[in-house]
């Protein structure tokens, strides 16, 4: 069995006894409590080391020990591998630990054995995975996430059973938890649950930190973060400020981690057995759990998070606004010709003069509010009636209030510049609608194509649209896009009807002439003539004359 080390400062003491003092083995190991055998070990590695009582002196332990016990692995010519190195390359794909193995031996052929070489490896990795405690003040910190075992809900129509989701948070200083679930992780719903969890604690924190999941997030950057614009509004709306956790950094938010878990403990498995039919009976068992889990007495702390909360947390926290915010989406929109913004198939209308401009439009479920340049110029209320205007007459220009500038008659002319076909497509597009405004849209359409693809081209397409009955703008940019108005039409154009002339006799004069011969008893093939021309004039072409 291998003898245990001495310290290197008992070391020293024996050096320092026998070179100094001159004390003999046994007076040495007597006062200093070890082996005779130690003393003597320890005089003689000195003296193969070459090393004095001045130079020990001067030496740090660890430097004492590499001279008084160099490494048998150095000795032999073994040297240990670039660990950083190792480490990145394990980063790419298919390498492994035994292939990095054979690699080192194959520059180190008396290297260190496969398990030797795994033991170093985790070794410097546990010294780089340093972790840093985190300080949590009162009333700073709230910590977010959702968790990925899910309850469940079953459908009352259908009787499946359907996973939602659980939103979770946490306080640092005090660890008091929050959690409710909630149909999705979309931007409502997520704005939502940070409200309700800022009521059931009756404050606001300084900080909130989520993870930079796209409902609170849009530019995910391990830097500068791209909030979204809703939830900016709601922290500045409670006075706070989100910090969103790196991505991939989970220590960031450990806090937030460590509730999850405790929430699917406590809460999650005690729903294993439990059936819900809707959200509402859910949340309240779930809000039956929760005061349980923060009045359970935590081991580490000796009292519960609810003590801990009221003790520390509470009067930390700001005062909670008494006006609840109100979710509010945001969406980009360009204001079109007939001055009107379009939102979920409904059309809003803004000034005149910001025709072409793009504008921000804010809304909610009962209002709309339109922005530019980071001005409200409109608001209105929600209406979910799709195809239809909702417009203020102010916003109307004063000379044509009732679309005199965008006429059924001026689009129609606008048509005919391109050609007869294009003109006569406009027209029934118009006349097809309720309300000619209706049909404003898709005849601009059609006439802005005419910028892509020349007048040509499409006044053949709007002739074939017209013969095939279509009346929209996709019809034709269809046509133009898969370039059938530059096939060869099947459909011979109707002829426009004939002038009555008593040298056009028409079809019906053979008529009379082939039933005049079957009654003289003439057969039809010994009249070649009047067949060629009656099969002429079922064509449509003139006869000849007599």
């Amino acid at each position: 069995m291998a003898r245990e080390r001495l310290s290197m400062r008992k070391t020293k003491e024996i050096l320092r006894w026998k070179w100094v003092l001159g004390r003999s083995h046994r007076e040495i190991a007597r006062s200093l409590g070890v082996s005779v055998g130690a003393v003597s070990m320890a005089a003689q590695r000195a003296r193969e080391a070459g090393i004095d009582w001045a130079e020990a002196e001067q030496l740090s332990e660890p430097e004492l020990e590499s001279r008084l016990y160099p490494s048998a692995a150095l000795s032999q010519g073994q040297r240990l591998p670039d660990f950083a190195e190792i480490h990145s390359e394990r980063q790419r794909k298919g390498v492994t630990l035994a292939l990095l193995h054979l690699e080192y031996l194959a520059d180190n052929p008396n290297g260190y054995g496969y398990t030797q070489f795994c033991e170093y490896y985790r070794r410097w990795c546990k010294k780089r995975r340093l972790s840093m405690r985190h300080v949590h003040r009162a009333g700073e910190k709230l910590f977010v996430d959702y968790s990925g075992k899910k309850p469940s809900i079953i459908d009352l129509d259908t009787g499946e059973e359907r996973s939602v989701e659980l939103f979770v948070c946490a306080l640092g200083a005090s660890n008091l938890t929050y959690a409710v679930a909630t149909e999705t992780q979309r931007s409502a719903d997520f704005i939502e649950s940070h409200t309700r969890a800022l009521e059931y604690m009756g404050g606001v924190p300084e900080i909130v930190i989520p993870d930079q999941l796209k409902s609170g997030v849009t530019r995910a950057c391990r830097y500068e973060p791209g909030l979204q614009r809703t939830y900016e509004e709601w922290a500045r709306h409670y006075g706070t400020t989100v910090i969103p956790a790196r991505p991939r950094k989970a220590r960031d938010k450990a806090k937030a981690e460590v509730a999850v878990q405790v929430a699917q403990r406590w809460i999650l498995a005690c729903l294993r057995n439990e059936k819900f039919f809707s959200i509402s009976a859910l949340n309240a068992r779930i809000a039956e759990l929760l005061e349980a889990l923060n009045h359970r007495v935590m081991r580490s702390y000796g009292e519960s998070r609810r003590q801990r909360f009221e003790r520390l947390d509470r009067p930390a926290l700001k005062r909670l606004s008494p006006e609840r915010f109100t979710h509010a989406d945001w969406k980009f929109a360009r204001v079109n010709i007939d001055y009107h913004i379009e939102l979920d198939g409904h059309y809003y209308s803004v000034p005149h003069v910001l025709v072409h401009e793009r504008v921000e439009v804010n809304y909610t479920a009962r209002v709309v509010e339109i922005f530019c340049r980071g001005e409200r110029v409109a608001s209105h209320k929600r209406s979910y009636e799709k195809g239809r205007h909702t417009t203020i007459p102010e916003h109307m220009p004063k000379s044509h209030r009732a679309h005199l500038e965008w006429t059924p008659s001026r689009i129609i002319h606008w048509g005919q510049t391109v050609g007869v076909q294009t003109g006569a497509l406009v027209e029934a597009i118009l006349a097809d609608r309720p309300h000619p405004e209706q049909g404003y849209r898709s005849c601009l359409g059609i006439l802005r194509l005419a910028k892509r693809y020349g007048d040509t081209r499409l006044e053949a397409a709007c002739a074939r649209a017209l013969q095939a009955g279509a009346r929209s703008y996709r019809h034709v940019d269809s046509i133009l896009k898969r370039g059938l108005d530059q096939l060869p039409n099947s459909d011979r154009p109707a002829q426009p009807p004939r002038p009555s002339h008593e040298n056009l006799r028409g079809g019906t004069y053979y008529q009379q002439e082939r039933r005049s011969d079957h009654a003289d008893g003439t057969d039809k093939r010994e009249a070649p003539e009047s067949e060629a021309r009656g099969h002429g004039a079922r064509l449509g072409d003139p006869a000849e004359g007599p």
